[in-house]
Order: structure tokens, then sequence, then C-alpha cells
């Protein structure tokens, strides 16, 4: 029996491999569709830009999403009991610190210049309004996806600047960073009853 079993297997895989080939060849006969060719394996460059793509979208849809009488708020002025929210930044200042931060990280993969102003980690004080802020975060983004496409397999593990972290290091911690500070920025505007963009039309 365990001899027959092992016979009509074989003769399926032998007729199942048949009708493969007669379908592989059909596709090489005249006016038949040509078989797709595989497209080529993803880079480095290509997935870490991707990964840049989803963070700008969330972050840049809370920026707009917050009303601009919203942005200088933060939760110590909520005065929560129990809390300790003292000197945190606002939601304006968590735009320009993520803005700052990309800067930071990205500039020394592409070799751009700082723009002016960028002091510290809070991004250039002379950022008031919300389109200003929301073009500077923009702008940081775009540094990013240029940083990106400058990653390849033989430099990433190149080490820059005098924290000498590796080119993939600064790549990958940009979009780490964003990620956190979208989180806090999120909490913001649900203390204002806001929902956010990702999570409209989900069940709350």
């Amino acid at each position: 029996m365990k001899r027959l079993r092992i016979a009509w297997l074989l003769a399926g895989l032998t007729l199942a491999a048949s009708a493969f080939g007669q379908g592989a060849k059909s596709t090489t006969t005249p006016g038949a569709p040509q078989t797709q060719p595989l497209p080529p394996p993803a880079t480095l460059a290509a997935m870490l830009d991707r990964e840049i793509s989803t963070v700008e979208k969330l972050v840049l849809e809370v920026a707009e999403a917050m009303p601009e009488d919203q942005f200088n708020f933060s939760p110590e002025g909520l005065a929560i009991p129990g809390s300790n929210y003292k000197g945190v930044r606002t939601f304006a200042m968590q735009l320009r610190h993520i803005g700052a931060s990309n800067y930071f990280l990205w500039s020394p993969l592409t070799g751009e210049k700082l723009p002016d102003g960028l002091k510290n980690g809070n991004g250039p004080e002379n950022l008031k309004t919300k389109e200003q802020i929301i073009n500077f975060v923009k702008e940081s983004f775009a540094l990013g996806h240029r940083a990106a496409a400058s990653l390849t397999t033989e430099n990433m593990l190149e080490p820059l600047g005098q924290s000498k972290a590796t080119r993939l290091r600064r790549a990958t911690f940009g979009v780490a960073h964003a990620y956190d500070h979208y989180g806090q920025m999120v909490e913001y505007m649900r203390m204002n009853g806001i929902v956010p963009p990702a999570s409209r039309g989900q069940q709350e």
C-alpha cells in the first residue's frame, strides 16, 4: 500500500511538472503574453527612504491638523493634579525640534550646511507661524530623502562627525527620533479634543 501511495505521488508530481513546463513554454509562443521580469532587489537606500516617507507623512499631518492658535500648547498649562510637565516643549517646539534634529543627524551624510539660525535642538527661534514651522520641517525631511539616497552597502558603516556614529546609525535614528516626538504631539492633540489624522475613521 505504501509503495502504491508513493507511486501515485510521483505520478502526480510528474504530471504537475509537465503541466508547469507546458505553461512556461506557452508564454513564449507568438502572440502570448510575455512573462514579466522580476523586480530588482530592494536597496538599503530605497527601504530607508520609504521609512522616512512614512514618518514624514504622519508628522506633517498632525502639524496641519493642529489649529495655529494651539501651536503654543503644552500640558504644563493644564495643571493636571499629580503631573509634572514643567518646562516641556510646546507643540510648535516639538515640530521645530524634529526639524532641527533631522538637520543635525542627516546633513553630515550629504555634506550640506546647516540652515541659518540653527543653533540647538529647538530649531531657529525666528520661526513663529504655523506655515514657517511646517515649511522648516518639510525641508528637513527633504534632506532626509537625500541622505537616504547617499547610503550604500559600501559606506553605511563609515563613522561621521565627532560622535563617530555610522552613516546607517544617523540615517535610521532620524526616523526613530521623529516617531518619538510624533507620539508626543498625538497626545497634545488628544488633550485638545482633536483626533489625530491617522486615527480618524477608526474605532476609538
